[in-house]
């Protein structure tokens, strides 16, 4: 059963509206994902627009229609199994989703998920729902685990981030890279990607969690919905107006809700 599990207060007005569907968020939560939650109502706030966000989980249908954007965490092999039985159900969906530029994140299981399949720790192939072109692989007795910084050139934005996964992941031909390694592991330690860009949908194996250390990509991915849903010429604050401290390119630590209040 899909239900609202946070919605923007009732006691200020909105210019905008926007519905996250949040995938099995019941299920893959790890390493702080919710806080890439709460950072997506924070700056959609920020910007006017009343959030809410669904869960949307086992045996719901996902209806691509009745959504601005999704987000898709990570969780542990276990919960990812079980995911991905339920996830075929809603492919279409969300295929129908991506493909008319609806705007999404995908971290780690979520980044893994929708691709055509991943290999376990263990060598057990795990079946992803192709929607996007990657793949991932194994590695034996080895993880990707530490700081990381990469850079996105069509932006011109730097994202800082730390990574912990066993999984090796390669691109297809029609992905972008979410950025280059300055330094750190990435997809696969081969070459020098981290995350993926598809349209509007953004998938990253950075935890922490993403948003709270990068305002500047949740800033990118509210504004995208927006401009998607009333117009690609809506005039919006820019990021400068609404987090009036920007985080300096020497300073990795994630920037309390306070300091971007200032």
């Amino acid at each position: 059963m899909v239900y609202s599990s946070l919605q923007s207060p009732d006691n200020r007005s909105y210019d905008f509206e926007l519905r996250t569907a949040h995938l099995y968020g019941d299920l893959l939560n790890t390493y702080g994902d919710n806080g890439n939650v709460l950072m997506l109502k924070y700056v959609g706030e920020k910007l006017g627009a009343r959030m809410t966000f669904d869960i949307v989980s086992m045996g719901d249908d996902f209806d691509a229609d009745q959504y601005d954007l999704i987000f898709f965490g990570g969780g542990q092999d276990y919960e990812q199994a079980i995911v991905a039985k339920d996830l075929p159900h809603k492919k279409d969906q969300i295929a129908d989703f991506i493909e008319k530029g609806g705007v999404g994140l995908a971290i780690c299981g979520g980044f893994q998920l929708l691709g055509h399949y991943y290999i376990q720790a263990d060598g057990t192939k795990i079946d992803g729902i192709g929607v996007m072109g990657h793949y991932t692989l194994n590695q034996n007795q080895n993880r990707y685990i530490g700081d990381i910084k990469i850079h996105n050139d069509e932006f011109n934005e730097t994202y800082y981030g730390f990574e912990n996964h066993q999984g090796r992941t390669f691109l297809s031909d029609d992905e972008k890279p979410l950025g280059k390694v300055v330094y750190g592991n990435g997809n696969n330690q081969e070459d020098g990607t981290e995350g993926v860009h598809y349209k509007n949908i953004f998938g990253s194996y950075f935890h922490g969690p993403l948003l709270s250390r990068n305002a500047n990509l949740a800033y990118r991915l509210v504004t995208t919905a927006l401009r998607r849903k009333y117009g690609s010429d809506l005039k919006l604050p820019s990021y400068q107006e609404i987090l009036s401290l920007e985080v300096p390119e020497e300073y990795t630590d994630v920037k309390s809700k306070a300091e971007f209040d200032q």
